[in-house]
């Protein structure tokens, strides 16, 4: 079994918005925009609610930039991030998908 190094990890795009109709409007428009897995969503509290997703840098980098545009047509975008290669132990904070 191969070890996963720095460089296979796929990026991490994440947009948190303030509803949840918001969000799941950000996550279609992602998965439909770029070549993105949608990782999953987590409810932070107080109608906070964040969207994930991987893949490579640049097809999350569009993947993000969609979904901000088309939450932002409907309800509130509070922040939205990408993070290129993320270290290994950030995984422990993401919700478990099956690969």
């Amino acid at each position: 079994m191969k070890e996963e190094t720095f460089m296979d990890r796929e990026a991490l795009g994440l947009i948190e918005t303030r509803g949840l109709i918001a969000s799941i409007e950000a996550a279609d428009a992602m998965v439909k925009a770029a070549n993105v897995k949608l990782v999953g969503q987590e409810k932070i509290g107080k109608g906070l609610i964040t969207v994930m997703v991987r893949g490579d840098v640049g097809a999350v980098k569009a993947a993000v930039d969609a979904g901000v545009a088309a939450a932002e047509d409907i309800g509130e975008v509070v922040s939205n991030y990408v993070i290129p290669r993320p270290h290994q132990d950030v995984e422990t904070l993401l919700p478990q998908s099956n690969k």
